[in-house]
């Protein structure tokens, strides 16, 4: 009996030990950002996805037409036949959490007009591209009045298309989703803020900062756009390859 009691505590103590090694080594993967569980995740689009999007980019293109308030220059007008994107590609459209952080640090933000902004870190998101993972930011601008239900994310970034192809201070990507997640990040939906088209001066434009450059390529969203002196968005006075000039955009 000695020994049927020592056998059975024996087998209790090991399920005891591999359950705490498990909840160990759990808890290591949190604190160190592993697991698959917490990243976000590319897969197959909902029905109709790539049609809401040319639709979105259309609406856009007739706001920036003629619309009072558009950011395109006067002398842009005329010549304006529409923002540049590369085709939707569902590969850049990830879901999945933000790994919000216990106590968001709060720092300034500085802007394309030299104005600093307030600003928090509110958590991170990571996920792969082209077989290796990446991370960026997740900010929330403390100087913008949230709307009801609004967690005001803010996810700005640049990659190595920013300053050739897309703009030098980098483009933003909203969040969707509901409260708590899971979230939809969708850098098809990638746009240029609004001091891109050619009037800085007019908006205060946070500037993308250094922690959230992507080494990579993200070809996804929208481009640079050629203006009526040749130039381009981006600055660069050229366009990318395979830059589309069809209707398309993505609301602000």
């Amino acid at each position: 009996m000695a020994r049927t009691r020592s056998r059975s505590a024996q087998g209790a103590g090991s399920r005891t030990a591999a359950a705490l090694c498990a909840g160990l080594t759990a808890a290591v993967l949190a604190a160190c950002g592993g697991g698959a569980e917490e990243r976000l995740v590319a897969g197959d689009p909902p029905e109709g996805w790539a049609e809401r999007i040319a639709a979105d980019r259309a609406t856009k293109d007739g706001e920036f037409r003629s619309d009072p308030e558009t950011p395109i220059l006067a002398a842009d007008l005329p010549s304006f036949r529409g923002l540049e994107y590369w085709p939707p590609d569902p590969a850049y459209r990830f879901s999945g959490p933000i790994l919000r952080y216990e106590r968001p640090e709060r720092f300034t933000i500085l802007s394309t007009t030299g104005k600093p902004r307030p600003c928090e870190r509110y958590g991170r998101i990571r996920f792969e591209v082209r077989g290796r993972e990446r991370a960026l930011q997740i900010y929330r601008l403390l100087d913008v009045e949230e709307a009801p239900g609004d967690p005001g994310f803010f996810l700005p970034f640049t990659d190595e298309t920013t300053g050739r192809e897309t703009y030098p201070s980098g483009r933003y990507v909203d969040i969707e989703g509901p409260p708590g997640g899971p979230y939809v990040v969708d850098f098809n939906r990638a746009y240029n803020p609004l001091c891109a088209y050619g009037a800085p001066e007019r908006y205060v434009c946070p500037v993308t900062p250094a922690e959230n450059r992507l080494r990579c390529r993200i070809e996804a969203g929208e481009r640079g756009w050629r203006r009526h002196d040749g130039g381009t968005a981006d600055g660069s006075g050229r366009q990318g390859r395979g830059e589309s000039r069809g209707p398309s955009a993505v609301p602000y």
